[in-house]
């Protein structure tokens, strides 16, 4: 089963048309913003809350402010970790990092610029207030210290993490993120809670399977194909489940995610296909 190019390729699109400024004094800024949304990748997170858009039959077009404002909370995050105070990284995606290419004021700026916008996109989107103000809701919260920014803190400063620190922690910096993608499809879409909990086990277990192949690429992968150095995690001394499982035992864990993830969609009414071939991708890019 493939990857969803279809729904990837509305949400390039669809951020290829978004301006952020209507000045000169402020063009510059713009530019950095857009640096680096545009930079391309799979779009994981936002053709996640399109495809669960697809499964409950809705309209495509009407969830890709949605989809856009997570690509920028995700940008923004990337930016900001690449700082020299932070993963200290010069390539994302084959490119100069932001803050390479623009300075790290600018980049700094670049980031919370993204923020900010994603936020202003959520609030903007059409249709019933309740349903939009949970979407926002619920990106911000997973977004903040009892998400990716918390996970994120914990990050640069835990030491020694043991297996359910360690799962805590991305289940933070990188898992909420994720999980939200599809929670914020389901609460535009106005799906009663009862309905929802399928589609958020599936969501959960995604986020741990991104960050284990993630860990297994940051050892296997080529600088080519991570678009960066590999060996970035051991070089900054980071626990991760291959450092901590070492690469067989890593492997059975992501194969057991996957299956649990797969196993929770099998649950869902609808149709499952795209969901079904974004985790079997994330999967996938280990092998």
């Amino acid at each position: 089963m493939s990857y969803p190019d279809d729904l990837r390729e509305q949400v390039d699109r669809h951020l290829e048309s978004i301006r952020f400024s209507e000045e000169a004094a402020t063009s510059g800024l713009e530019e950095a913003m857009r640096y680096s949304l545009l930079a391309g990748g799979k779009r994981i997170r936002p053709v996640l809350c399109l495809a669960t858009a697809r499964s409950l039959g809705r309209p495509i077009d009407e969830y890709l402010d949605i989809a856009a404002a997570l690509e920028m909370v995700h940008t923004y995050s990337l930016v900001h970790d690449d700082l020299p105070a932070m993963d200290d990284d010069e390539l994302r995606r084959g490119k100069p990092t932001s803050h390479i290419r623009f300075g790290e004021a600018v980049a700094i700026l670049a980031g919370d610029g993204l923020f900010a916008e994603a936020m202003r996109t959520l609030a903007a989107v059409p249709g019933d207030t309740a349903r939009v103000l949970e979407a926002v809701r619920l990106v911000a919260g997973a977004t903040g210290v009892a998400g990716m920014v918390g996970g994120q803190y914990v990050d640069v400063t835990a030491e020694g993490l043991d297996a359910d620190q360690l799962l805590r922690l991305h289940s933070l910096k990188t898992g909420r993120l994720i999980e939200v993608s599809v929670e914020s499809a389901l609460a535009y879409g106005g799906v009663a809670a009862a309905e929802r909990a399928p589609y958020e086990r599936f969501a959960r277990e995604l986020g741990v399977l991104f960050q284990i192949v993630d860990d297994i690429l940051d050892v296997t992968g080529s600088d080519e194909a991570l678009g960066k150095p590999r060996g970035s995690d051991e070089r900054h001394g980071k626990v991760t489940y291959v450092s901590l499982y070492g690469l067989d035992r890593a492997g059975e864990l992501a194969t057991a995610s996957h299956d649990s993830a797969i196993a929770a969609l099998d649950e869902v009414e609808g149709r499952i296909e795209s969901l079904r071939s974004v985790a079997d991708y994330i999967y996938r890019r280990e092998k």
